[in-house]
């Protein structure tokens, strides 16, 4: 009977094994090769001491997403001789934790669980750790991006030491990227430039990095790729394309540029050819509030209360009693002082902010409302302002590693006069005063 189901067809073929990701193909086979984190698995860290102290205590990790919280527990697990288990919080509940709870009591070897995302798991969640934990039953190692002081409970903080990841300089993600290109048995098909910017649009993400030289390791690019190749590449947009007739855009246009230009004749003329035409009041009231942020800024910051006053006596009186309050607005707008100062500042530092990254704030600007947090080093050495001489500290506000830059600067027109002055003299008692 079996021979009715016999078949001459070749057996199906073993099934191909999956490619792995760089990223894990990468991992660091002993702590002393996690990049970026000598504070714990250097000669002195801290991790190297727990190591060589004794049994490991309970720890949670803390630090931004591709900084090695993952592979160091491996590696922990590893180095105390431990069975490791691991979970993601986003994927299990208390009925699994309670199976893995069971599994590392009837285990030979002590168990040290990993749980990824601990922040995820609900304050009843975190309890049932708080057993398990107290007992030995199992070493708990949880990863977190969030602040502990508030994303777990008091009660399994106090069973736990928390430590700190830092993101990855510039120097460990260029370790990474000589770790890929060893992988590959080749160097990234990029200029100097664009691996410059490449480091820099990581992030401090070392996952992220790596993701990034595995799509260019595959490429097929005859010569280096420049950052704008690179960034083609490696993050295509979506086309722009214009849904309005041109001639609205025009005549926008041609209002802005004459408001710039101080012209209060030409911008009310553009104005009711653009009223006349049908356009919606709002639509020009919204440019014009625009154009007080950007075109005169704080050279008189009254203009932009006097636009966005005009917004709302048109939505109280409507059409045509309402029409006299965009046309006062933009009178007031034309004849104002000029200063594009507060939008190139603008500019400057969200430019800066996207090149720098999430640097920290220094320590002692960052208040400390727990415990942990203060023994952390947070709001350490903060100087009150108000208890200086003329209210002013001098004190340092910028991120470390990142020098002091200069975004805002006051045109000396209008009111900008009197500001830069003010920080001109600022900038001295800077010099004299910083702690």
């Amino acid at each position: 009977m079996a021979d009715l189901f016999a078949s001459d067809a070749p057996a199906p073929a073993p099934a191909a094994a999956k490619p792995v990701p760089l990223a894990e193909r990468l991992r660091p086979r002993r702590l002393a090769d996690v990049v970026g984190q000598p504070h714990l698995v250097g000669p002195e860290g801290a991790l190297t001491r727990l190591l060589a102290a004794g049994p490991l205590p309970s720890l949670i990790l803390w630090g931004p997403p591709g900084t090695g919280k993952t592979s160091i527990a491996r590696l922990l697990a590893e180095a105390a001789g431990m069975r490791f288990a691991g979970v993601s919080a986003v994927m299990t509940g208390v009925a699994e934790l309670k199976a893995l709870f069971a599994a590392a009591r009837a285990a030979a070897t002590p168990t040290l669980l990993f749980v990824d995302e601990i922040h995820r798991f609900s304050r009843a969640q975190q309890d049932a750790f708080l057993g398990p934990v107290e007992d030995g039953t199992v070493t708990l190692v949880g990863a977190t991006t969030e602040n502990p002081s508030f994303a777990l409970t008091a009660a399994l903080l106090s069973r736990a030491r928390v430590l700190v990841l830092r993101r990855l300089d510039a120097a460990a993600l260029e370790a990474l990227l000589a770790r890929a290109e060893a992988d590959a048995g080749r160097a990234l098909p990029v200029t100097p430039a664009a691996r410059a910017a490449l480091v820099e649009s990581a992030d401090g993400d070392g996952r992220f990095l790596l993701s990034q030289a595995e799509t260019l390791l595959a490429g097929s690019a005859s010569a280096p790729l420049d950052p704008a190749a690179m960034a083609a590449l490696l993050q295509r947009r979506a086309p722009v394309y214009d849904r309005d007739r041109d001639g609205h855009h025009e005549l926008v246009s041609a209002l802005h540029k004459s408001l710039r230009a101080s012209d209060p004749d030409a911008a009310l003329y553009w104005l009711m050819r653009m009223l006349e035409a049908g356009e919606d009041p709002f639509y020009l009231l919204r440019r014009l509030v625009r154009f007080a942020s950007e075109d005169v800024g704080l050279a008189d910051p009254q203009a932009l209360s006097v636009a966005l006053a005009a917004k709302e006596a048109y939505a109280f009186l409507g059409s045509p009693e309402g029409e006299l309050a965009i046309v006062e607005a933009c009178l007031y707008l034309a004849a104002a002082p000029k200063s594009n100062a507060a939008y190139v500042a603008g500019k400057a530092a969200r430019a800066a902010a996207r090149a720098h990254g999430s640097l920290p704030p220094p320590r002692h600007l960052v208040n400390a409302p727990t415990r942990l947090m203060r023994e952390l080093g947070h709001g350490a050495g903060y100087a009150y302002d108000h208890d200086c001489p003329d209210a002013f500290s001098g004190q340092d506000c910028w991120p470390e590693g990142m020098a002091a830059e200069t975004f805002y600067r006051p045109s000396g027109r209008g009111a900008e006069q009197a500001i830069a002055e003010r920080l001109a003299h600022w900038a001295k008692l800077r010099a004299t005063r910083r702690p």
